[in-house]
């Protein structure tokens, strides 16, 4: 079954559209099925698959607003080796619509049952704010992953929304968990994200990811070209942060399997074996992360 994970942070201009076509092209890369929904009325993850938002005749709208099977939907992106159910304006309107409706925020976990065994990953990318086309996401995803500049503002934009990713557990998604926190737009040589990055470890320890997205030319140019960064120059150093940390869900989703089947038997002692490295070995890797980001 496949893996359901909403790229979301309430605040704009964090990398979180970055993050959902880039991941969505790295996973595919690796040969892994991926379907990426573009939840935003701004369109900008269905341009960056190199699909005209204003020129999709079915969209999410049709999806939540109409009831269209995602299978009529989904157009496969060439460039970026997945499929995109597109996104465009649209979206306002259905988010409109949806305040009509009853179990509006069912209307996405509904509409996915169908096609999830046909994936192995699904991404949606949130717009910039909580809304009912945001709660849609939370509602049917297995994880949140959360792209975090490090600036000042960042722990407190992150506190509300970890606030509200609370809230949806105890409402209508009790297994909704964190899938990460991802430092975006890094730039060693600025000791504000150096220290906000620390913070974040300190804080959440594991859930932070060790990939670190550096602020990049070429990451910044691909999305002009219709194209991933994997697509448009897969040896940038902002490729290669993608490719990480597609490598690194793959990993973490096998070892939280293989944690499952060890809970499973009946030797206790082997279930508290952690599926990842040692504290130290940890600190030794976030600090080579650092020295990666600044060169």
């Amino acid at each position: 079954m496949s893996r359901i994970i909403a790229i979301a942070n309430q605040k704009g201009g964090v990398g979180k559209t970055t993050t959902s076509v880039n991941l969505a092209s790295a996973l595919g890369s690796m040969n892994k099925r991926v379907l990426l929904l573009d939840l935003d009325p701004q369109g900008n993850a269905t341009m960056g698959c190199g699909i005209d938002k204003n020129e999709a005749e079915l969209t999410v709208f049709d999806v939540l607003v109409e009831d269209t099977p995602i299978s009529e939907v989904a157009q496969f992106s060439d460039a970026n080796n997945c499929h995109v159910l597109p996104g465009n304006s649209d979206l306002t309107v259905a988010e409109v619509e949806l305040m009509a409706m009853d179990a509006r925020e069912q209307k996405l976990k509904d509409a996915l049952v169908p096609v999830r065994d046909q994936y192995d990953y699904i991404l949606m990318d949130c717009p910039p704010s909580l809304n009912i086309l945001t709660l849609n996401a939370f509602v049917a995803a297995d994880s949140v992953l959360v792209p975090i500049q490090c600036e000042y503002y960042a722990l407190e934009g992150l506190s509300a929304l970890l606030e509200t990713i609370d809230g949806v557990r105890e409402a209508v998604n009790p297994d909704l968990a964190i899938e990460g926190l991802l430092r975006t737009m890094f730039d060693g040589r600025n000791n504000l994200g150096v220290e906000v990055s620390a913070q974040l470890i300190e804080h959440f320890g594991e859930q932070v990811f060790r990939t670190i997205v550096p602020r990049n030319v070429r990451l910044a140019e691909a999305p002009s070209h219709g194209v991933s960064i994997v697509g448009y120059d897969k040896s940038s150093r902002g490729a290669l942060a993608y490719l990480a940390l597609a490598g690194e869900i793959i990993r973490r989703r096998a070892h939280q399997g293989a944690s499952q089947n060890l809970a499973n038997t009946d030797n206790p002692a082997e279930t508290a074996v952690s599926p990842d490295v040692t504290p130290n070995e940890s600190n030794k890797s976030n600090s080579e992360e650092v020295e990666s980001a600044n060169g």
